[in-house]
């Protein structure tokens, strides 16, 4: 592993799964990408997590988590 070098996972709330805290279909998205990277001996992973829906609201939140 390179020095400093992280694997990013994105996991974003749908509109439809938009709900107070986070919700189950963000916790689902987790489980499944760490799935993939363990599986493809991807290291040092982080998510990154986009707590809002819109593609056009400029005041968009995405939290390291």
């Amino acid at each position: 592993m390179q020095a400093g070098k992280i694997t990013a996972l994105y996991c974003r709330l749908s509109q439809e799964d938009m709900q107070a805290g986070e919700s189950e279909s963000i916790q689902n998205q987790k489980l499944i990408l760490q799935r993939y990277a363990d599986g493809h001996f991807f290291l040092n992973t982080r998510f990154f997590v986009d707590e809002d829906f819109s593609g056009i609201d400029s005041g968009r939140r995405i939290s390291t988590a």
